[in-house]
């Protein structure tokens, strides 16, 4: 909570429903709907262009990487008979893993390169 003095006001146009709607949350929850807002506000993650962008391309390559993993999985799955086809199956899990955990993280801003490791 901040300790200035709260001495500006900002004006937000809402339908009626949206007011009441608003008002019944804060006070289900014993708060003003000004300090409703606030701390509405205050856990709202914004995103600038840049970072739709980064995040835009980030999925677009997580999805090329999850198609080329289709392909082997089909291989190995056709061929699940030979030692090979264990070891890719083995090594395809671990690559879905990291995927997940990849796909679950924020935007980095770490630098992407144009060129892409399909293996298809």
């Amino acid at each position: 909570m901040t300790t200035d003095k709260r001495d500006t006001t900002i004006t937000l146009r809402v339908s009626q429903s949206e007011k009441l709607a608003w008002q019944a949350k804060a006070d289900l929850v014993g708060m003003t709907l000004s300090n409703l807002i606030r701390q509405a506000i205050s856990r709202t993650k914004t995103w600038t262009v840049a970072d739709k962008s980064l995040v835009k391309e980030q999925t677009r390559q997580i999805a090329r990487i999850g198609n080329n993993l289709n392909q082997i999985a089909k291989w190995a799955n056709t061929y699940k008979s030979t030692a090979e086809a264990v070891e890719i199956i083995q090594a395809l899990r671990l690559i879905e893993q990291s995927l997940s955990r990849l796909s679950t993280t924020q935007p980095s801003s770490s630098n992407h390169s144009e060129n892409s490791n399909d293996v298809s």
